[in-house]
């Protein structure tokens, strides 16, 4: 049966997957984490689980096709912010069955991952995602709120901008995000407009860039910055259910 997924693109799995490749990082942790037999390959970025035993086909801007090809899945999932449409594109051309992910909010995210898992994958929903589930639904109203600026990379400096996950996950937690209004996603902004902006704190994750306490807090001087867990705050997988500890605890050590 023909599903769509969140693209909206139709994707017709078989009725039993067995072999899967994983195109993104937070994807490879989800399906490991409920059915670790049904991955055969992920990209060179894929970190968890600890000890993943699977082919590496490069990255996720760089995925080795033909050895994706020559690993013969039943299905490659994917996202459509992590993966470029071309190669997505060429998969597809050569007759491998894609799903495609779209998460840019936490509630889009634990659907997304139901959907991938259950209707692309053939799994049941997993008790690490109805967990997740509960826990953000029980997260108490942030005593106080924040302004903050997230940078992602730097040289050039790019920050966290609209419709994110990562700016939904802070909010959540009473981090407003100073550029959420801002046209892009990711915006540029040079780095005199960032301290100009005055944030109440600057929170640097350690992924995509490894921000750290030597490389970044000073660009920032006066201000307070958290350095927090890129994978608790960018990835939507098993991390999710110990995301709001985790980053809560990490921005209450704010390094002057």
């Amino acid at each position: 049966m023909a599903l769509r997924d969140d693209t909206g693109a139709a994707v017709a799995p078989p009725d039993r997957v067995r072999r899967v490749v994983s195109l993104v990082p937070s994807l490879t942790e989800a399906v490991a984490a409920t059915d670790p037999g049904l991955l055969v390959g992920a990209t060179d970025w894929c970190t968890h689980p600890a000890g993943l035993d699977v082919v590496r086909v490069r990255g996720t801007k760089n995925p080795d096709l033909d050895r994706i090809l020559a690993l013969r899945p039943d299905l490659v999932v994917a996202n459509e912010e992590e993966n470029r449409a071309s190669d997505l594109a060429a998969l597809r051309e050569a007759g491998i069955c894609v799903w495609v992910t779209v998460v840019r909010t936490l509630d889009q995210a634990m659907v997304s991952l139901r959907r991938m898992l259950a209707e692309a994958c053939g799994l049941p929903v997993p008790a690490w995602l109805e967990e997740a589930e509960r826990v953000w639904a029980a997260q108490p109203e942030p005593e106080r709120r924040r302004s903050a600026v997230i940078p992602v990379w730097r040289r050039p400096w790019m920050v966290v901008g609209r419709d994110t996950f990562a700016g939904d996950v802070l909010a959540r937690l009473g981090v407003d995000n100073l550029y959420a209004g801002h046209p892009e996603r990711y915006p540029r902004i040079p780095l005199e407009e960032l301290v100009a902006a005055r944030p109440d704190v600057v929170v640097l994750p350690d992924e995509p860039y490894r921000f750290t306490a030597d490389d970044g807090p000073e660009s920032f001087p006066g201000i307070p910055c958290a350095l927090v867990s890129g994978r608790h705050l960018t990835w939507y997988g098993p991390s999710l259910v110990t995301a709001p500890d985790v980053l809560r605890a990490q921005l209450a050590k704010e390094a002057p």
